[in-house]
């Protein structure tokens, strides 16, 4: 019973981390029916943008709340402004070209940035420093629980619930699933569709960046070519949950996550990414719209 709990807390961190990355996926296809799939390394390199902010800015001094959050805060800046730029040279001038393109374009922009990644920090891992979260751990009757599993549980479900309210009752969330529904209407009653896409790929890659830079912090070690990993499994359970639909990546985050962690606690953790892939096809055959499908789900 300790081992279910344990992974049962260690399966919600993972799917909190897939189901944020998840969202970038999610809301991206949701305006623009395109794969983002530069979306994982953009990941990476947020990840790598907080390292190099922690070590230059902060490193040596003594790592208080206040840093931590303006940690944060820049990263996330960062890489919506990348994220932003990625749109606006990759995805703008394809908007109405056939879809193969956007799709060969969205690769080629995975390709620029992990390269960037290695030609700027170089090929070798890179370590994330211990001390940027208090190393704090607590036992509950046998199962450990960290402060950073804390705040990775806490902190996703405060994002993921502050962007269901922001897509579903606020104005500008009412423009963006106006757009998802039909651009050209959208047009016609006066929204901008150019600045909808702009906060979409905003949003998205500032959910992005904090899942990033929580995965350097929770696993510790970072590559150049991690992004595919972790895009690949956000990916996923944007699929399982419905791509286009926000609740849908929430809970296709964290089914996997919670798949992928009993797995590795009952079998193995080398059948993880195998099994993985059968759950994906037993899903999608049994539901080919995911678990919130396009007939149920709201897209944004």
């Amino acid at each position: 019973m300790d081992i279910f709990l344990q992974q049962l807390i260690n399966g919600l961190t993972i799917g909190s981390l897939y189901a944020l990355v998840a969202l970038g996926y999610t809301m991206v296809y949701g305006v623009m029916k395109l794969i983002n799939f530069a979306h994982g390394d953009l990941v990476a390199f947020s990840a790598y943008v907080g390292l190099t902010i922690f070590t230059q800015f902060f490193g040596a001094s003594a790592v208080s709340f206040v840093n931590v959050i303006i940690i944060f805060l820049l990263t996330a800046i960062i890489i919506a402004f990348v994220g932003v730029l990625l749109e606006r040279l990759a995805y703008r001038p394809l908007r109405t070209a056939p879809r193969l393109s956007a799709v060969v374009s969205a690769l080629g922009a995975a390709l620029v940035i992990q390269n960037g990644i290695m030609l700027i920090w170089g090929p070798n891992m890179q370590i994330f420093p211990s001390d940027i979260l208090p190393s704090t751990t607590w036992n509950i009757s046998g199962v450990i629980m960290t402060f950073t599993q804390v705040c990775i549980l806490v902190l996703s479900a405060v994002l993921m619930i502050a962007l269901y309210f922001f897509i579903n009752k606020t104005k500008i969330g009412t423009a963006i699933r106006a757009t998802a529904i039909d651009q050209d209407a959208a047009k016609l009653m006066g929204i901008n569709v150019n600045r909808i896409i702009m906060i979409i790929f905003v949003v998205g890659s500032m959910l992005g960046a904090i899942g990033g830079l929580f995965i350097g912090i929770y696993y510790r070690s970072l590559t150049f070519d991690m992004g595919w990993v972790y895009g690949l499994n956000a990916f996923i359970a944007a699929i399982i949950g419905g791509i286009g639909s926000i609740p849908g990546a929430m809970i296709g985050g964290l089914l996997l996550g919670l798949f992928n962690a009993l797995i590795a606690g009952y079998i193995s953790t080398q059948w993880a990414e195998t099994l993985t892939f059968v759950l994906l096809i037993i899903i999608l055959i049994v539901r080919p719209t995911g678990i919130l499908g396009e007939k149920t789900a709201e897209k944004v």
